[in-house]
């Protein structure tokens, strides 16, 4: 038996995929695409080796069959993005990236789709994003806004930030993001000191800098006292409650921890693919 064979659905079909799988080189981002993975190698470790139950490999058939497809599936259910978001995706996967930057950064379809949400349940006005990348979630959120609404995306790279004013510009609401260069913390003082808050933040950027972007945040007042806080990557693909072995895991462990035992917020962890928390004020 191959291991291709041995990893048919349950019913003898082909194994759902997900689009988070590993495709022409990238690599599973989201704890669910990594155990589909590794359920994967195991499955190729074991398809020759004699003694193994039937049942012990169908029930890895399984295991692997729901893991890796539950992302697509995800997908498939939820609301299309719009043209001009698929356009920037799609530029955003072609792009050759280098050093600590990849394609896998961008926030994709189904958090897209869920910030737009968010806004719009909210209502919105005035949007703050931590870290804007190719702007896939800037732009998605700036969708969803009313008239007048507008996202301040803060972005390090100027070189990313230019790729994304390029996408917002073929997007019919693509002047309602204001793309703010720099380091974070000091756009984010920056933007304190002029007074401005923010009905919603998303916080996307580099995880050891999370805790002071929170403690910015609700000490200078850039959060509404009834705006909400979503954060991205929270549960840093399982490394939290797993192995915690990279810097990113270790600091995003601490914040997780800091934001549980911080009398300021109250809190729910979604596990919407690299996971999201959403806090706000008590």
């Amino acid at each position: 038996m191959s291991a291709d064979t041995d990893l048919t659905g349950p019913l003898g079909g082909p194994a759902p995929t997900s689009s988070r799988a590993p495709v022409g080189g990238a690599r599973p981002v989201t704890p669910v695409g990594i155990v589909a993975d590794l359920l994967g190698s195991v499955a190729r470790q074991v398809a020759d080796v004699p003694g193994v139950p039937l049942e012990a490999r169908a029930d890895l058939a399984r295991a692997r069959a729901i893991a890796a497809g539950l992302e697509g599936y995800v997908e498939q259910q939820t609301s299309p993005p719009s043209a001009a978001l698929a356009a920037l995706e799609e530029r955003t996967r072609a792009e050759p990236w280098e050093g600590n930057l990849e394609a896998e950064m961008l926030s994709g379809h189904v958090e897209g789709a869920f910030l737009q949400m968010l806004v719009r349940v909210s209502r919105s006005r005035q949007v703050l994003e931590v870290g804007m990348f190719t702007g896939y979630a800037a732009l998605a959120m700036a969708e969803a806004l009313p008239e007048g609404g507008r996202v301040v995306a803060c972005e390090l790279d100027p070189g990313v930030a230019a790729l994304a004013r390029d996408c917002f510009a073929a997007s019919p609401v693509g002047d309602r993001v204001q793309v703010e260069v720099g380091p974070a913390s000091e756009t984010l003082a920056r933007l304190a000191e002029q007074g401005e808050t923010f009905d919603l933040v998303f916080l996307d950027a580099d995880k050891p800098g999370y805790a002071g972007y929170l403690d910015l945040l609700l000490d200078r007042g850039l959060l509404h006292p009834e705006g909400l806080l979503c954060v991205d990557n929270t549960l840093l693909q399982g490394e939290p409650w797993s192995e915690a072995s990279s810097p990113n895991g270790r600091a995003v462990t601490a914040f997780n921890e800091q934001l549980r035992d911080d009398p300021r917020v109250e809190q729910v962890v979604v596990p919407l693919r690299d996971g999201v928390t959403l806090a706000r004020r008590v």
